[in-house]
Protein backbone atom coordinates (compact mmCIF):
# COMPACT_ATOMS: atom_id res chain seq x y z
CA UNK A 1 0.00 0.00 0.00
CA UNK A 2 1.25 3.46 -0.91
CA UNK A 3 2.04 5.46 2.23
CA UNK A 4 0.18 8.39 0.68
CA UNK A 5 -2.98 6.31 0.33
CA UNK A 6 -3.92 5.51 3.90
CA UNK A 7 -7.35 4.15 4.84
CA UNK A 8 -8.55 4.53 8.42
CA UNK A 9 -11.82 3.80 10.17
CA UNK A 10 -13.30 5.53 13.20
CA UNK A 11 -16.40 4.21 14.94
CA UNK A 12 -18.77 5.30 17.70
CA UNK A 13 -20.44 1.87 17.73
CA UNK A 14 -23.40 3.10 15.69
CA UNK A 15 -21.69 4.47 12.59
CA UNK A 16 -18.16 4.13 11.19
CA UNK A 17 -16.35 6.85 9.25
CA UNK A 18 -13.94 5.64 6.59
CA UNK A 19 -11.22 8.10 5.55
CA UNK A 20 -9.05 7.52 2.48
CA UNK A 21 -6.13 9.94 2.37
CA UNK A 22 -5.40 9.37 -1.31
CA UNK A 23 -8.79 10.78 -2.31
CA UNK A 24 -8.70 13.81 -0.01
CA UNK A 25 -8.57 17.19 -1.79
CA UNK A 26 -8.43 19.14 1.50
CA UNK A 27 -11.53 21.18 0.70
CA UNK A 28 -12.11 21.71 4.41
CA UNK A 29 -15.83 20.93 4.19
CA UNK A 30 -15.59 18.41 7.02
CA UNK A 31 -13.90 20.88 9.36
CA UNK A 32 -16.28 23.72 8.43
CA UNK A 33 -19.39 21.58 8.81
CA UNK A 34 -18.42 19.72 12.00
CA UNK A 35 -15.34 21.13 13.76
CA UNK A 36 -16.16 19.15 16.91
CA UNK A 37 -15.29 15.93 15.09
CA UNK A 38 -12.84 16.94 12.38
CA UNK A 39 -9.73 18.46 13.96
CA UNK A 40 -6.85 18.25 11.45
CA UNK A 41 -4.21 19.54 13.88
CA UNK A 42 -4.93 16.74 16.38
CA UNK A 43 -4.07 13.02 16.39
CA UNK A 44 -6.26 11.21 15.75
CA UNK A 45 -7.80 14.00 13.71
CA UNK A 46 -11.31 12.48 13.77
CA UNK A 47 -12.98 12.59 17.21
CA UNK A 48 -16.06 10.56 16.34
CA UNK A 49 -17.56 10.62 19.84
CA UNK A 50 -17.87 14.42 19.76
CA UNK A 51 -21.12 14.49 17.75
CA UNK A 52 -24.30 12.62 16.96
CA UNK A 53 -24.41 9.91 14.32
CA UNK A 54 -26.92 11.97 12.33
CA UNK A 55 -24.56 14.98 12.21
CA UNK A 56 -21.65 12.71 11.30
CA UNK A 57 -23.58 11.26 8.35
CA UNK A 58 -24.71 14.73 7.24
CA UNK A 59 -21.12 15.99 7.29
CA UNK A 60 -19.62 12.97 5.54
CA UNK A 61 -22.22 13.26 2.78
CA UNK A 62 -20.88 16.76 2.02
CA UNK A 63 -17.36 15.51 1.25
CA UNK A 64 -16.77 16.51 -2.41
CA UNK A 65 -13.86 14.13 -3.06
CA UNK A 66 -15.27 10.93 -1.61
CA UNK A 67 -12.35 10.69 0.82
CA UNK A 68 -14.89 10.36 3.63
CA UNK A 69 -17.56 7.70 3.62
CA UNK A 70 -19.49 5.89 6.31
CA UNK A 71 -21.40 2.74 7.06
CA UNK A 72 -23.89 1.96 9.77
CA UNK A 73 -22.81 -0.78 12.13
CA UNK A 74 -25.01 -3.84 12.51
CA UNK A 75 -26.65 -3.69 15.92
CA UNK A 76 -27.90 -7.30 15.68
CA UNK A 77 -25.05 -9.11 17.38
Amino acid sequence: MDSKDIKKEYTNGEVTIVWQSGKCTHSGNCVKNNPDIFQPKEKPWIKIDASTSEKIIETVNKCPSGALSYYKNNKND
